[in-house]
């Protein structure tokens, strides 16, 4: 006679994979961060992101045949940690308990995947990783530098934390890069803010159209290589027409290919936490940006199986 645990299926799950908080063989977890600073004038939803991007990574299937023909989930041994308790709009508190879990994370040596959330989520997680990992580097792929200088009454926003990673020294912004930038802002002189914070790598989206994303690649593998990075894709680095469902959309973005390819180019690099941001399912259409969200992450997993030496045969 089965057991009522074979009869019935346990909570949602990233691609299925076991719910957990036993990270002693999970060489990576997945862990949502459901929280917006709800300062948006209207695109208010980005806080029920990680809810989505489950659903929709029921649309993965574990093997690619011509590029990964493994299960990277079984051989990272990958959970779903589920979602940080917190409280939408009380945001010092949501960051404090995000630093906490994600503490907890990395302290087994496991790579933290999270899924936000709007851009603000990125703070407490850079603020963890980057005391783990001294000199730490950022791939930021998004359409905004997000480094507005904080005001008093808006002190944090989905638009400050890389001026606060920069500011108080969470990682090294000096070889840190923000690619794919386009579009408007609210305030003049955006990027040469970033510079004066030590950003020195600012890659427009039509500076890598231009130079083709190739070459764009290989700057960063030579400049990366053998340091720790952090990768962070806000969702709105691509277009609308492939993801609708963000915060802050802006058009001519990247196309879904060119993300794809994007990520598959830093394979060299040793990847210690990624997070994937902005998706609001309010504004998606059809699943379709928390669905792309979904397929980024299978491809940072299969980065994490290649660095590890784990996407040989019989590995």
């Amino acid at each position: 006679m089965q057991s009522l645990g074979e009869l019935v299926s346990g909570p949602a799950t990233f691609m299925g994979v076991p719910h957990s908080d036993d990270l002693s063989a999970a060489k990576a977890a997945i862990v949502g961060i459901p929280f917006d600073c709800g300062v948006h004038p209207f695109r208010i939803g980005s806080r029920q992101g990680p809810h989505s991007i489950r659903e929709q990574s029921q649309l993965i299937r574990p093997y690619n045949p011509a590029l990964s023909d493994y299960n990277p989930m079984q051989r990272l041994g990958l959970v779903d940690c589920g979602d940080v308790r917190l409280t939408p709009g009380r945001i010092l508190d949501a960051f404090e308990k995000t630093a906490d879990t994600l503490e907890r994370v990395v302290a087994h040596g496991t790579v933290p995947i999270t899924m936000g959330g709007d851009g603000s989520v990125s703070h407490p997680v850079l603020r963890v990783v980057g005391r783990r990992h001294p000199g730490l580097a950022v791939i930021h792929l998004d359409s905004h530098t997000d480094t507005t200088t904080p005001v008093p009454g808006n002190e944090h926003n989905a638009g400050t934390q890389f001026h606060y990673a920069a500011v108080e020294r969470w990682i090294d912004p000096a070889v840190s890069y923000h690619v794919g930038i386009r579009g408007t802002t609210y305030q003049p002189g955006g990027f040469a803010r970033t510079r004066a914070l030590g950003y020195a790598n600012i890659i427009t989206l039509d500076e890598m159209l231009a130079r083709g994303v190739p070459d764009v690649l290989s700057d960063l593998r030579s400049a990366l290589k053998g340091r720790p990075v952090y990768i962070c894709l806000d969702m709105d680095v691509f277009d609308p027409s492939c993801a609708p469902g963000v915060c802050a959309p802006s058009w001519g973005g990247v196309t879904a290919r060119e993300g794809l390819t994007i990520l598959r180019g830093l394979s060299d690099l040793d990847i210690v936490a990624a997070d994937i941001n902005t998706v609001s399912p309010p504004h998606d259409v059809g699943g379709m940006t928390a669905f792309l969200a979904a397929a980024m992450i299978y491809e940072v997993l299969v980065l994490l199986c290649k660095r590890r030496g784990l996407d040989a045969a019989g590995a």
